[in-house]
């Protein structure tokens, strides 16, 4: 995974049951969307999926959204921001990511990577991941000393962490199934060679999530699981037994 390097200056977590509620509206290559909730306020992070489908999802009740983040411009992760922006929704990202989806107004606001800031009870760091466009991945703290890590799409990271309580992280494919269907033809070489380059393998988790301190981490999200290169029980029970955390799937 290359030198690491520790990342986040916001005090730790304090010693208190965690009160964070992670919502996942959408995870996977078809649109992504997921709602933190720490009991004062709630955080978007994507905005994949048309705002109307989150409205019914979260049955009508969105006024206690803060504000949303985009990790990058791919649609699956982005391509609905322009009908949060027209709810009122201030939505945060990085300047590439507004450039290409063509968003504008003053609910807007371009972020750069390791430039953090304070919207609403939030703190926010961005840093960069490995991805074929320019992306982020983000570190959320809140007023109660709760640290969530949020990452996906990138095969691995260079930063470690401390004191996480709650990591969202992408455990898209099992490298033995990847090369079983090439093998079979099922997938083409050349997407599985673009795959293993920019999402994260179970294998590539388990050595980032052994490199970051876990002694506080409540429980490890794996997002954006492919349809036909996870197996979500082996990936939920390997990441598991590796952290001692308890694991879920998106």
């Amino acid at each position: 995974m290359g030198n690491h390097e520790r990342t986040g200056s916001e005090p730790q977590a304090k010693d208190k049951e965690i009160n964070v509620n992670i919502i996942i509206l959408a995870s996977g290559s078809h649109g992504n969307c997921y709602l933190i909730d720490d009991g004062n306020s709630q955080v978007m992070i994507e905005i994949g999926i048309p705002w109307k489908q989150i409205q019914r999802d979260l049955d009508f009740r969105t006024s206690r959204i803060s504000f949303a983040l985009l990790s990058h411009s791919h649609k699956d992760h982005s391509g609905h921001a322009r009908d949060a922006l027209k709810f009122g929704l201030d939505v945060y990202a990085l300047q590439s990511t507004i450039d290409t989806l063509g968003l504008s107004g003053h609910r807007i606001h371009a972020i750069r990577a390791h430039e953090s800031f304070r919207a609403d009870s939030w703190m926010v760091l961005p840093f960069d991941v490995e991805h074929d466009v320019e992306a982020l991945g983000f570190l959320l703290g809140d007023a109660d000393g709760e640290r969530l890590l949020y990452l996906t799409d990138t095969a691995y990271s260079k930063y470690r962490f401390d004191g996480l309580t709650h990591i969202m992280v992408e455990c898209n494919n099992i490298s033995e199934i990847m090369s079983e269907n090439i093998l079979a033809g099922n997938i083409p070489a050349v997407v599985g060679k673009r795959v293993r380059r920019n999402h994260m393998s179970l294998e590539n988790l388990k050595l980032l999530l052994l490199a970051n301190d876990l002694s506080r981490c409540r429980e490890i999200w794996l997002l954006h699981l492919s349809d036909g290169n996870s197996d979500e029980a082996r990936m939920i029970k390997e990441i598991q037994e590796t952290t001692g955390v308890p694991t879920h799937a998106a």
